[in-house]
């Protein structure tokens, strides 16, 4: 049985092709269900395939006319970024709307992407990077809108630029808020050399607020055999409505930051209500860490380095 979506009109999309990173549960099935709803057509990357297709049945079930297919991609390597592009490419069909939504959080111990990053950095920042890069030909074409999702945690602690990879110790809340900070510096820095140089894309920022998805709950492929404390609060506190999203209301500020007519490059949006912990979204003050163009520059530059990917001079 389908529900009235809730909060936000999203405009029809009809004829746009749409990329979900991430899509497979939480809040990127519930942003690539809404986007499919508006009569988008809407690509599910995903590393599972048989959690992809549980996802596909879940959109179907609310979209019965859903445009969906899935693509295989691990995001901690690039092999499969590189690979994932190829395919797109050689379709040879513009994006309109891609948002970068995937992403781990704290691992107890340190752990490496098939590249030897660390794994946060890798997957939350560093994929997204490549993916960006060997898709960028598509998103100029459709002069899309790229909504890259961040967290609360890129406005709390720095980017360790002399141990980026977390080699000589490892704090995994550090880590995961450098790959937040990173990634938000790069989808600001985005919006800026497309402007600079006439991409026609538009770059723009989101966070969910505090909502009880799975990135605190038991991953036992990232070392974590049971729910934290963490989800456990976070799930009692969004069941009665305490400060906290749910994983419905979570979904909004992406959506907005996607597809909204008065949502703009360069600018940040999340929940407006205490805290930006829940409630609708609105545009917000960026945080005091990615407020440096200087750091964006660096950040970008290193990030080629690592990836061995290159955009074109803006």
């Amino acid at each position: 049985m389908s529900r009235k979506p809730i909060g936000l009109t999203v405009p029809d999309l009809s004829g746009q092709r749409a990329v979900v990173t991430g899509a497979s549960d939480g809040i990127g099935l519930g942003i690539a269900t809404r986007l499919a709803a508006a009569g988008a057509e809407v690509l599910l990357p995903v590393r599972n395939p048989a959690k992809g297709e549980r996802a596909i049945a879940k959109i179907r079930r609310t979209v019965p006319a859903a445009q969906v297919r899935l693509h295989s991609l691990d995001l901690s390597a690039l092999d499969s970024v590189a690979a994932l592009g190829e395919t797109l490419r050689a379709e040879g069909r513009p994006i309109h709307v891609l948002v970068n939504n995937a992403g781990v959080m704290t691992p107890p111990d340190r752990q490496t992407t098939a590249d030897g990053f660390e794994l946060q950095l890798g997957t939350n920042h560093l994929g997204h990077f490549a993916l960006v890069a060997h898709l960028l030909p598509l998103l100029c074409a459709g002069r899309a809108r790229v909504t890259s999702q961040i967290s609360v945690s890129a406005n709390s602690n720095s980017i360790n630029w002399q141990d980026m990879n977390w080699e000589r110790s490892y704090k995994g809340t550090h880590a995961y808020s450098q790959s937040k900070i990173a990634f938000g510096l790069f989808g600001l820095e985005l919006d800026r050399r497309s402007r600079a140089g006439g991409w026609g894309i538009t770059s723009n920022l989101a966070h969910p607020g505090v909502a009880p998805t799975s990135l605190l709950a038991a991953r036992p492929e990232l070392g974590r055999d049971k729910d934290t404390v963490g989800i456990k609060l976070i799930r009692a506190l969004s069941a009665r409505g305490i400060l906290l999203g749910t994983v419905e209301t979570a979904q909004l500020p992406a959506l907005y930051a996607a597809t909204a007519a008065g949502a703009e490059g360069g600018r940040f949006y999340g929940p407006s209500g205490p805290g930006h912990l829940g409630g609708p979204p609105a545009e917000q003050k960026l945080y005091s860490r990615l407020r440096s163009s200087e750091d964006a520059r660096r950040m970008w530059e290193a990030s080629e380095d690592l990836t061995k990917v290159s955009f074109p001079a803006a």
